[in-house]
């Protein structure tokens, strides 16, 4: 019995604290429920559920302005002139008269074939023509004698014959030597190379002591010297596709009167065109292969500055100016094979725009085709911008960079 007693007494204490505890969790409950109520209907609570404000985006007009139609190429200079000097006589070479790389002008001693082996053969030559001299004069007396004796009856025409044959073999013999020290005096020539132009030479192919082959009529065995190039004029090559050369076609086919064949020019190290050229050559046909056609442009080079091979940018103006949109390049927004551009319409809505560009003058892309001059084109906070959202607007000014398209 004082077991089973201690058992139920034991028991009774926790079957009174269950319904408090359920109570307690109630209490509980309720006090949340109306607290969060509470919290809603705060003015704090209302301030944060709401929207957040519109990004703030720069805006501007699009830049009016007359701009002429230009197309841009990307050229490599050339020289207008390029030898390789050969040699064109035999012999050891005793001098060489530059330092590799260096300016020569027209007529500058470059290398000296060992003249002696020629200076013999012209003195030869030349003895020779004495001798035929002299045979000449006795062929001349001994005919003037003949003719006398005919005339006296003491002589036959038969030996006027002879002596008048003997003064034509005399007069050829002359002729053939007076041409021998010609030849031998143009080989002696060709032992002093010349510079036949003015420009850079390259590096010698030869050195002093070596024997050199030579042949005036220019042979592949000749001993190649070194290579000079021109450098002032110098050409500028590039070459046009198929729809570049119709469009300057076209252009100039309408306004070849009131354009110039002017080049603008723009080195790979330059942010500007300073330099100027003419366009003189545009070739007759177009390179079946890849579908482009050759032109080439004569640029000045009094500093020698320019050297062949060196690339260059080059603008051609194909039009005269006409009012044109410019905005600034990172406006312009690539979308697959189209260009887009956002704008901020009257109610904020940002709205996408299809446009055509052209190319970049001042600084600026010029827009072809598109774009209103009342349309208010975003163009800083692109990536706040999504289309269909709002926006804050805030208003700017586009610059027009007359530095940069070479404009005085």
């Amino acid at each position: 019995m004082s077991q089973t007693s201690s058992r139920i007494s034991s028991t009774r204490p926790t079957r009174r604290r269950r319904p408090m505890a359920v109570a307690g969790v109630a209490i509980i409950a309720v006090a949340a429920v109306a607290g969060l109520l509470l919290w809603k209907s705060s003015p704090h609570s209302a301030a944060s559920a709401m929207a957040p404000p519109p990004p703030v985006v720069t805006v501007s007009l699009p830049l009016q302005r007359d701009v002429s139609g230009r197309q841009g190429f990307l050229g490599q200079f050339s020289a207008v002139d390029r030898v390789e000097l050969r040699a064109q006589v035999g012999g050891v070479l005793t001098e060489i008269d530059f330092k590799d790389g260096q300016i020569v002008r027209k007529g500058d001693l470059l290398f000296v074939i060992d003249p002696r082996p020629y200076e013999i053969k012209l003195a030869q030559a030349r003895a020779q023509y004495k001798t035929a001299t002299a045979r000449l004069a006795l062929a001349n007396s001994e005919f003037w004698r003949a003719q006398q004796l005919k005339r006296t009856d003491f002589g036959t025409a038969e030996n006027v014959d002879q002596r008048s044959a003997d003064q034509q073999s005399a007069q050829a013999a002359l002729d053939q030597a007076e041409a021998a020290v010609q030849d031998a005096s143009l080989d002696l020539s060709y032992c002093h190379v010349q510079a036949p132009f003015s420009g850079r030479i390259g590096d010698h192919q030869v050195s002093i002591g070596n024997l050199i082959s030579g042949s005036r009529a220019g042979s592949s065995a000749t001993t190649l010297l070194a290579t000079i190039v021109s450098l002032d004029p110098i050409h500028l090559d590039f070459n046009m596709s198929e729809s570049d050369f119709l469009t300057f076609s076209h252009a100039r086919a309408h306004e070849a009167a009131a354009l110039a064949d002017r080049v603008e020019i723009s080195l790979s190290d330059e942010g500007h065109f300073a330099r100027t050229g003419t366009l003189d050559f545009v070739d007759n046909s177009l390179d079946r292969a890849s579908g482009t056609i050759h032109a080439r442009a004569t640029v000045p080079n009094p500093d020698l500055f320019l050297t062949p091979g060196e690339f260059a940018r080059l603008r051609l103006t194909i039009s005269n100016p006409r009012p044109a949109l410019l905005v600034p390049a990172a406006a312009v927004v690539p979308d697959q094979s189209n260009h887009l551009l956002l704008i901020a319409a009257a109610d904020g809505t940002v709205v996408p725009r299809p446009v055509q560009i052209g190319d970049m003058r001042g600084g600026l892309r010029v827009v072809t085709a598109g774009l209103k001059p009342t349309d208010r084109v975003i163009v800083d906070g692109l990536m706040h911008a999504m289309p269909g959202t709002k926006v804050s607007p805030k208003d700017s000014t586009i610059q027009f960079d007359a530095v940069a398209d070479g404009e005085n």
